[in-house]
C-alpha cells in the first residue's frame, strides 16, 4: 500500500501531470495541496475516471486541499475544529483499506514568511491547533498518517544552505520544535526510517535555476504513527515530476506501508 503527498501549485493548471503521474504510480491515497480552486472546479469526474475518490476543502485563488483514494473515504473532517481560520488547508478522512481503517490527515501548512512578522505568529497559532487536533485524532486512531507540505525543514541537512539560511523561514528553531512536538504525540518522519542521498529535497525554487542547481529543501513531509511504523518498507521522493513542462515547485513524496 502506498500513500503520497504532492504539493501541485494549482489543480487546474496541473490536473493532467496529476492524472499521468497516477497512471504510472497508482498509490492508494495521494494528499494534494495548493489546489487554487473552488470546490465548485474540483476535477471530480476526471478522477472518478482515473480510479480515484476524492474529499477536498478548496479556496479561490489560494490554498485548498485534497484527498484522493482508490478506497473508500468516510469520516471526512475539514480544517482544524479549534481553529477559526478561513484558509483552507487541512482535511482528514478515514480509509477503508484491504490492511483494515487509516486515518489520513492531509495539510498545507502556513508558511509563515519571516520570522518576527504577523504571517509567523499565524504560523505559530495555527501549528499549535494542529498539535491539539492530531493528538485527538492519534487517540480515537491509532493507525494514522500525516502528510502534506509543512513548510519546515526539520534538520539541517534537509536544506541547501543551511548555515546562510539559519533563523529565516522554514529554518527557525521555533518551527522546527512544532515539528518535534508532532512527532513526540508518536510520529515517525516516514522518510528518515531509511538511508537516503544527501541533498534530498522535495521543493526548489523557480527562481535562479533552483531544481538544475539542487538549491531545495525538504518541507514536504509524510509522518507515520507508531501503530504503523514496523510496516513502513521505503519512503522516497519522486523527482520526475519536477522535470515537466510547467511544474510544481513540489514534487510527491511517496510511502509504502507493507
Amino acid at each position: 500500500m502506498q500513500i503520497a503527498t504532492w504539493n501541485i501549485n494549482s489543480l487546474t493548471v496541473r490536473l493532467p501531470q496529476v492524472l499521468n503521474w497516477l497512471a504510472a504510480h497508482p498509490v492508494d491515497v495521494l494528499g494534494l495541496q495548493e489546489l487554487k480552486l473552488t470546490d465548485d472546479k474540483f476535477p471530480v469526474a476526471a478522477l472518478r475516471t482515473a480510479g480515484y475518490e476524492a474529499a477536498f476543502l478548496g479556496q479561490k485563488t489560494y490554498n485548498g486541499v485534497a484527498l484522493l483514494s482508490r478506497h473508500p473515504l468516510r469520516d471526512v473532517v475539514r480544517n482544524l475544529p479549534g481553529l477559526e481560520d478561513e484558509q483552507a488547508r487541512v482535511i482528514a478522512a478515514t480509509v477503508d483499506t484491504p490492511q483494515g481503517a487509516l486515518r489520513v490527515i492531509n495539510g498545507y501548512f502556513v508558511n509563515g514568511q519571516a520570522p518576527g512578522t504577523d504571517k509567523f505568529a499565524y504560523k505559530l497559532r495555527w501549528l499549535e491547533a494542529l498539535h491539539t487536533q492530531v493528538q485527538a485524532e492519534l487517540a480515537a486512531h491509532p493507525r494514522l498518517v500525516l502528510v502534506g507540505d509543512f513548510n519546515v525543514t526539520p534538520e539541517d541537512r534537509d536544506s541547501f544552505d543551511p548555515d546562510g539560511l539559519r533563523g529565516t523561514i522554514h529554518h527557525t528553531v521555533e518551527e522546527r520544535q512544532h515539528f518535534q512536538a508532532l512527532l513526540a504525540l508518536g510520529l515517525s518522519d516516514a522518510y528518515r526510517l531509511f538511508e537516503q542521498p544527501e541533498k534530498s529535497y522535495s521543493w526548489w525554487d523557480y527562481r535562479m535555476l533552483g531544481f538544475q542547481k539542487n538549491r531545495g529543501l525538504r518541507i514536504d513531509h509524510i509522518l507515520v504513527s507508531d501503530a504503523l511504523r514496523s510496516s513502513v518498507t521505503a519512503c522516497h521522493i519522486d523527482r520526475a515530476p519536477r522535470k515537466n513542462p510547467q511544474p510544481s515547485d513540489h514534487t510527491p513524496v511517496v510511502v509504502t506501508l507493507g
